[in-house]
């Protein structure tokens, strides 16, 4: 991890000696000889670090010379940071040609008072810092010496990692007799008399599939049918009571109405399992103290008959305090069922001839294996991506197969993939010993924090947040990754990383990474801060637990995340001690995680201290305002306000803020304007909310802030559209056209103080507001007009999905039947009393004669239309229409006869707070039930009149 490190320092140098230069460097008294010596030495330690880390394995003494030259690595990258930073500010506050010299009289050379002689002593000491890095450097440079270490090059692939598609690795080998047996114990019932709760174990090594087999019985059909409920609850060490006794109310989907005491929640537990035939999963547990167990299978005795706990350990002491009679010890996997899972990864998309060659020297490698399906998954993954029989036989012979650390057998196949990554994406892999054991990773979040690190670069020009992407689909195709979740668009939004590859991250960072989760109950809790080694630490802090304050001593800090359970408030003072003593902090995330709403009630004016910051998270807080010392943060990268309900206001300077690529500002409802200034901040890739207002004393004044922000990507939501005046200009700038990687667009039509706008207006406008169209969503609220007929909709070839809320007077909307790729419509809060979606024929539905609209259409939806009677179909088909649902529309009578006749894939129709429908179409005595009788899944309310529901939406 060292190299990677080296090479940031060696790319944030030469960035900073890039930009335009003499004027920059004599801002830190003509350094220029010291920068090239930095440089010097820096390439002459780069040439041989590949040896060194590997050499490190068994050389204590390369390790120590490591660790010294990364620790200088990282004091280098402050001072660089600190220059730059230096730099931006005279950009921002006042022309770089009128900086001052430090070789002249300061008078000179200060055109205005924010140039003083601070300014000088700061930037002479960036200068002596600089002086005093490359001392050490030279020291380390020499010592390299001793080692004799030679300059190896490193095979990496080509600069930008390729995306792959994700091997299934669900199928499991080995494990059907170990299933039938589990899943046949989880039924059995037989003794009829019993009392006791059984405790069923599975007990093995770490990597071994105690987690797959318990996923496996606890998905299996019998299994799911059988209980009335069931709930996996990841334990892990230590054996948390409180969290798990939530994780189990959670898994049971009952409120806890704000319960902080733990009889309480257990009390909660044992009332509402009463009756109910349960199946607790309890994963990866390491409780020897049986007390604690106690107190929960008491409770838990409560379920009905039939009730099971199944756990997961590694040892068998625990399997003997929880009283689980007879475990089943699972064994390694033997060799050909070893083989099978190495070789579904390994040959992946590889032609027979090929693996026909490979398979020799890769029964051999399998054999090194011994047994354990997270090795071969781990060394399979590695492989499929290795073409030739030189490389395999490389990892074969590799010295790394004699470590034995961490679990027996799993050190070797982890490190040998690790040491194939390219250097950059090792240390976004290290990283994630950031987190706790099974702590569920957000892909988004994790990339934010791994750009404030520095790792995807430092060129604003560059789409870091795709690399990133990038970074993050090659470690999961390389199983560092697992429980890859996915949003409905198949975007992966979340994973989880298996316990040994988090022991593996640890093992690798040793002391720079700490997770701190405290306990309820502990007083004064002061963390061990003498390790100034330290870089990035996570701490969890559940309800009434104080913030421990002595983390404040660990200055080296790059890193902070807090996660707060409730209500606790982070006080004023804890602030000002974070930001005064945390200097060195490039993320800092103080978000009410669990559903806090309030941390903290105002930001110290010393937030300006944070002068590294790039990623700062104050969501879900009660801040009505930021301080305007916040726009000094120069290296911001991402603000995160999102949830921040009470704020009223963003700062007047916002446009300082030159880096920000991420205004993160979603539900921010009092937010009633973007500060003057804003078109300035021309990185931004996200900027979740943009309100147009009408008072121009403080405001951007028009939509045309918007046109310079051409990077724009994701989702953009506009609110108080009601409130532009000029139209015009509006359609003369096409504010919305450059944007090609925004997908989703709200536009809300809705505008300050009383008065309603004309529907002309607002016909205008959206036509106005025509966006690329790589467009994908498109989401429209109180638009006034009566027509959809703007031509830049009609263009939207691509569109998905489409929104029209509180769209009062739009009656026709058969034109919206020309979108090719439209896949949902969703009609909510119109004031019509007719509703025209088809082609007007003068006769009866006819197959023959009828027009295909809406092509693509699957999921339609009608909400709260109250005042809508009439649907006017026409002679119309729609060939894809899957699901069918109307909510609150109480006064419609009918459905068109063309519908339920022509959409022939229909499968799903849901009715409720409609009752002329509901009346009309009810089984049995509705006098058009025969209509409908036809669709498989049929919903009025609550109750299904037949079929069950499809997971169409």
């Amino acid at each position: 991890m060292v190299d990677a490190i080296v090479n940031l320092a060696l790319e944030q140098l030469l960035q900073i000696t890039a930009k335009k230069i003499k004027e920059e460097v004599r801002l830190v008294g003509n350094v220029e000889n010291e920068v090239k010596k930095l440089r010097r030495n820096l390439k002459a330690i780069q040439a041989v670090l590949l040896d060194a880390e590997e050499k490190q394995v068994k050389d204590e003494a390369v390790r120590q010379w490591l660790d010294q030259l990364k620790d200088t690595s990282y004091d280098m990258e402050d001072v660089l940071d600190e220059w730059n930073t230096e730099i931006m500010r005279l950009q921002v506050e006042g022309d770089l040609e009128d900086a001052p010299n430090p070789k002249h009289k300061v008078p000179s050379f200060f055109p205005c008072s924010c140039f003083g002689i601070k300014q000088v002593v700061l930037r002479r000491d960036i200068a002596q810092k600089i002086k005093e890095l490359n001392g050490n450097l030279e020291i380390i440079n020499k010592e390299k010496d001793t080692f004799n270490l030679e300059k190896l090059e490193r095979i990496e692939g080509p600069g930008r990692v390729q995306t792959t598609s994700f091997v299934d690795v669900a199928e499991i080998y080995g494990r059907k007799s170990e299933k039938d047996f589990l899943v046949s114990k989880l039924l059995d019932e037989r003794n009829k008399e019993q009392k006791d709760l059984p405790v069923i174990s599975l007990v093995g090594m770490g990597g071994i599939g105690k987690t797959t087999l318990a996923q496996l019985a606890y998905n299996n059909d019998e299994v799911k049918s059988h209980f009335d409920t069931r709930v996996w609850v990841c334990v892990s060490d230590p054996f948390d009571e409180f969290r798990v006794a939530k994780a189990i109310i959670e898994g049971l989907k009952c409120c806890t109405n704000n319960l902080v005491e733990l009889e309480s929640l257990l009390q909660h537990i044992h009332e509402y399992i009463s009756g109910k035939k349960f199946l607790l999963v309890l994963d990866d547990v390491w409780l020897e103290e049986y007390d604690k167990w106690k107190k929960f299978y008491h409770c838990l005795k409560n379920g009905s008959h039939g009730s099971k706990v199944l756990i997961t350990t590694r040892k068998k002491t625990v399997a003997s305090t929880m009283e689980s009679v007879n475990p089943i010890i699972m064994k390694e996997l033997s060799e050909e069922e070893c083989w099978s899972v190495f070789r579904r990864l390994a040959f992946f998309d590889r032609p027979p001839k090929e693996c026909e060659k490979l398979e020799k020297i890769g029964r051999e490698i399998v054999a090194k294996c011994k047994g354990l399906p997270l090795a071969a998954k781990t060394i399979g993954s590695l492989l499929r991506f290795k073409k030739t029989r030189d490389e395999w036989q490389r990892i074969l012979d590799s010295e790394i197969w004699k470590l034995e650390e961490i679990e027996k057998g799993l050190l070797s196949p982890l490190m040998l993939s690790y040491n194939d990554l390219p250097s950059g994406i090792r240390q976004c892999f290290s990283y994630c010993a950031i987190f706790p054991k099974d702590h569920k990773i957000k892909k988004d979040h994790l990339i934010k924090l791994w750009m404030a690190q520095g790792y995807l670069g430092f060129d604003n020009d560059i789409e870091m947040e795709v690399i990133g992407q990038e970074y993050f689909d090659h470690l999961a195709s390389r199983s560092f990754f697992q429980e890859i979740k996915k949003d409905s668009d198949e975007n992966i939004i979340s994973c989880k990383m298996h316990d040994i590859v988090h022991d593996f991250a640890q093992f690798l960072t040793k002391n720079e990474y700490f997770t701190v989760g405290i306990k309820r109950g502990s007083e004064d809790l002061v963390i061990n801060t003498s390790n100034e080694k330290a870089r990035h630490s996570m701490l969890t802090l559940p309800v009434g637990v104080t913030f421990p304050i002595s983390i404040c001593s660990i200055k080296s800090l790059r890193s902070l995340l807090i996660g707060y359970e409730a209500y606790d408030q982070l006080s004023n003072d804890v602030l000002l001690n974070l930001f005064g003593e945390l200097t060195c902090l490039r993320a800092l995330d103080i978000c009410g995680r669990f559903g806090a709403s309030s941390l903290i009630t105002a930001i110290p004016k010393e937030v300006k201290k944070l002068i590294h910051l790039k990623y700062l998270n104050l969501s879900h807080q009660k801040v009505e305002k930021l301080p305007e010392t916040l726009c000094e943060l120069y290296n911001l990268q991402t603000l995160d306000i999102s949830w921040c309900r009470q704020l009223k206001e963003l700062p007047q300077e916002m446009g300082k803020l030159i880096n920000l690529r991420h205004l993160i500002n979603l539900v921010t409802g009092p937010l009633s304007y973007m500060p003057k200034g804003i078109e300035k901040l021309t990185c931004l890739r996200t900027l979740s909310e943009f309100v147009s207002s009408s008072d121009g004393s403080k405001a951007c004044s028009t939509l045309a802030c918007l046109k310079d922000l051409k990077h724009l990507r994701g989702t953009l939501e506009i609110r108080g559209l009601g409130n532009v005046i000029n139209v015009s200009e509006v359609k003369r700038m096409q504010i919305l056209s450059n944007k090609k990687n925004l997908f989703y667009l709200k536009l809300h039509f809705d505008k300050d103080g009383e008065g309603e706008r004309k529907k002309d207006d607002d016909e205008l406008l959206l036509e106005a507001l025509q966006p690329h169209p790589n467009l994908e969503k498109l989401y429209i609220n109180y638009y006034r007009g009566s027509t959809f007929y703007s031509g830049w909709i009609m263009s939207l070839t691509g569109l998905r999905e489409l929104s029209l809320r509180n769209c009062r007077n739009c009656m026709h909307l058969s034109s919206l039947g020309n979108l090719p790729s439209l896949e949902s419509l969703r009609i909510d809060q119109m004031s019509v009393k007719k509703l025209v979606t088809g082609i007007e024929s003068d006769g009866a539905f006819s197959s023959s004669t009828s027009v295909i609209l809406f092509p693509k259409l699957k999921v339609l939806e009608f909400l709260n239309n109250k005042e809508w009677e009439e649907w006017d179909y026409g002679n119309t088909i729609l060939p894809c229409l899957a699901s069918l649902s109307i909510g609150n529309c109480g006064e419609l009578r009918a459905l068109p006869d063309g519908l339920l006749q022509g959409a022939k894939n229909l499968q799903n129709l849901e009715i409720y707070e409609s009752d002329l429908l509901e009346e009309r179409y009810r089984k049995g005595t509705g006098e058009d039930w025969q209509k409908i009788s036809h669709i498989p899944n049929i919903q009025f309310a609550d109750s299904y009149l037949q079929g069950v529901p499809l997971p169409l939406r």
